[in-house]
């Protein structure tokens, strides 16, 4: 999904993460993924066009120039992992009690749907990788995957990821739902980032970590321009399956439990919030901007904010968080500030420019 280019807010849209028991189950396994043969690992290849695109149904040109596959649900990338072998698309779980729409999104916001057009019923929109998109990356193998030094907050010194996020920890965590404002950062190098994301976690923090990520992301390397687009992360290393839904319902899919180890039960950990990638050009800090590009103290209309923070508990309950932290790990460059009130809930600001005076 791709949103306008702008650093001006683009709109909110809410996100909810759920673990529903197996029993239950939900729409297909979103995550596109390269199949075996493309597993080569050198920085000078020509890529056979069947790694690049999968069979589709119908072909949507966006204004912006991407390519929007309709793929068959049961034929999506996803299904080429090999623990997803003969797996088939579920059926949507039930929505945790105290769910609800109470706001919406206009379906279209998506440049791809402008015109008007969408996919058929039973198929997927995938943006068709190109030739230019994988020859960005360092290697085949490396394609659409995070840098090899990311990690989610607590283990990043040194690895060159910068956060700002409230987070609970300490509990069984069964989903996680929030409402956030979308903006257009700046990203000043194309080996850099600048994303927003909730995240589950389960496991360790070294080798055995478990996380799903979702949210909105800024990467020239990974998509060849400064656009925000939405995006999903999650790790490999049988409870229940993690489901995401989308704006006012939309399910957008779900990562199967076979995947995980420790996130097959529960999630231990909830962040929500910002991360950059600092290359430090030049030997000074980046100016890529996390958020809007504004501080947290600058509030409401300038700053960027997550708010109605909320978890599914062990009884498919969602309820508000009561015991969030917050944490940034270079205050100077990129803070963040919470708070609870009646309409919003627990929220915070989060974000900053970036290089300044005070982050040389």
């Amino acid at each position: 999904m791709e949103m306008a280019s702008s650093n001006s807010c683009c709109f909110f849209l809410g996100l909810l993460l759920l673990l529903a028991s197996a029993s239950a189950s939900a729409a297909a396994a979103a995550a596109p993924s390269l199949s075996s043969s493309a597993a080569a690992n050198n920085n000078t290849f020509q890529p056979r066009k069947e790694i690049i695109n999968v069979l589709c149904f119908m072909v949507l040109q966006s204004p912006d120039g991407d390519t929007i596959d309709c793929v068959p649900s049961q034929l999506q990338p996803a299904f080429d992992h090999p623990r997803l072998k003969g797996h088939k698309p579920l059926k949507p779980p039930p929505r945790p009690r105290g769910h609800n729409f109470t706001e919406t999104a206009d379906e279209r916001f998506q440049l791809w749907m402008s015109s008007g057009e969408s996919c058929p019923e039973g198929t997927i929109p995938i943006r068709r990788t190109k030739e230019e998109d994988i020859l960005r990356a360092s290697s085949v193998r490396r394609f659409g995957r995070k840098p090899v030094a990311a990690r989610v907050r607590r283990d990043s010194g040194g690895s060159g990821h910068e956060h700002a996020v409230g987070y609970v920890v300490g509990d069984q965590y069964y989903g996680a739902k929030a409402s956030l404002n979308v903006w257009a950062p700046r990203v000043t190098s194309p080996s850099e980032f600048s994303l927003s994301q909730i995240w589950v976690i389960a496991g360790s923090f070294g080798n055995d970590l478990n996380t799903i990520e979702a949210g909105w992301q800024v990467s020239p390397q990974l998509y060849g321009d400064n656009s925000p687009r939405f995006f999903t992360y999650w790790t490999d290393p049988n409870h229940g399956n993690w489901w995401l839904e989308f704006g006012s319902g939309i399910l957008v899919g779900y990562w199967p439990s076979v995947l995980f180890s420790h996130l097959a039960s529960h999630a231990s950990m909830v962040q929500f919030g910002g991360e950059i990638v600092n290359t430090r050009p030049s030997g000074l800090h980046t100016s890529t901007q996390m958020g809007s590009g504004h501080f947290a103290h600058e509030g409401f209309g300038r700053a960027s904010y997550f708010r109605n923070l909320e978890i599914v508990d062990w009884d498919n309950s969602l309820i508000p968080l009561t015991n969030l932290r917050v944490l940034a790990d270079h205050f100077n460059c990129y803070d963040i500030q919470g708070g609870v009130n009646s309409v919003w809930g627990n929220y915070f600001y989060y974000g900053g420019p970036g290089r300044n005076v005070r982050c040389p």
